[in-house]
């Protein structure tokens, strides 16, 4: 029998999850967990390294966030699902990491300097969040993890993690951790609504448990072609947001739509309607597990601390028998 290969992933619950996180992450996720042994990791300790002047909706994010995952078929299962704080390994192994990793190596992140100008307006000038790329070593390093599905812009992170892996194998002579390869995920270009960068800084996300009206009303106002000024005009539809949509969400129907699009047979209008009627369906699962869990919310948060604390037994399983191989290598411990 062929060994599963340990994957980590994770997200920090700072808000809704939206259609790019569907994209971008959790379909991805729901076919790594039959394929390897996967950890799925609530980042909160990342999620308060910007959100720490306000963090009280921390704790229900995280439960939305968890209810959105399952019902995108994340199953507890075949998988980890656990919340990095309820592991303290995660912090000792970063401090470990922090203290033999050069200042330069982290100033060079080049993510640090995008995030800092894209979460405007918030003193994020900490000595934790330079520090964050370290407290993602730890994170994948603590479970010694074999690959880490990441997009192309996060290669930088990964590689950084290689060269703590390498650096710390040279200073205890001995080897630990595996170097962790890239998972390189296809990760689909999806646009906001008003065509810019999708963020909820920006108001232009859907989120996956938005209502089925909310959604109408949203996709009647994204910005389509603008170029093209009348319906009897040909339409473009490698440059019109609503088209690109077609193609990430109903790729069957997309080839018609945008042949409809380009010969003047579909108007923008009729394109968003439709368009909206094919979101409202994709959503559905979301919506209606947010739905039980207004219902039932005492009982439902419950049912996922239950499924984190049942988790982190698992996580903390491999985290505890990982740092006390590093601290033994640095003179911390006398024995396992």
């Amino acid at each position: 029998m062929v060994e599963r290969k340990r994957v980590l992933s994770g997200m920090r619950p700072t808000g809704q999850l939206h259609l790019g996180h569907l994209l971008g992450a959790l379909t991805n996720w729901r076919k790594l967990q039959e394929q390897h042994e996967c950890f799925f990791m609530v980042a909160d300790y990342h999620a308060l390294m910007s959100e720490y002047e306000h963090p009280q909706r921390l704790r229900e994010w995280t439960y939305q966030n968890v209810t959105d995952w399952l019902a995108a078929g994340i199953d507890p299962r075949r998988c980890v699902i656990f919340r990095q704080s309820d592991i303290p390994e995660h912090v000792e192994l970063f401090t470990v990491l922090s203290i033999i990793t050069p200042l330069g190596w982290v100033e060079r992140v080049p993510t640090y300097k995008e995030q800092l100008r894209e979460l405007e307006g918030r003193d994020l000038a900490t000595y934790g969040f330079l520090g964050y790329p370290i407290l993602q070593s730890a994170d994948i390093l603590l479970y010694k993890a074999h690959a880490v599905p990441v997009g192309e812009d996060q290669l930088p992170h990964l590689e950084l993690t290689r060269e703590i892996v390498r650096r710390l194998h040279f200073l205890i002579k001995k080897e630990i951790f595996p170097e962790p390869q890239a998972l390189l995920t296809q990760t689909p270009k999806l646009l906001g609504t008003d065509g810019r960068k999708m963020s909820k800084s920006y108001a232009n996300t859907i989120a996956l448990s938005e209502s089925a009206d909310a959604i109408r009303t949203t996709t009647q106002k994204m910005f389509t072609d603008p170029t093209r000024i009348q319906m009897s005009d040909p339409g473009h539809p490698d440059a019109c947001n609503v088209c690109n949509y077609w193609k990430f969400f109903a790729p069957d129907k997309a080839a018609r739509t945008w042949e409809e699009c380009a010969t003047s047979k579909r108007g923008c209008v009729q394109n968003k309607r439709e368009l909206a009627e094919v979101l409202v369906q994709v959503t559905e699962p979301f919506r209606a597990a947010r739905a039980s869990l207004a219902q039932k919310k005492d009982a439902s948060y419950d049912e996922i601390e239950q499924l984190l604390q049942t988790g982190a037994d698992r996580a903390r399983a491999v985290a505890e028998q990982t740092m006390a191989e590093v601290k033994e290598a640095f003179g911390l411990l006398t024995r396992i």
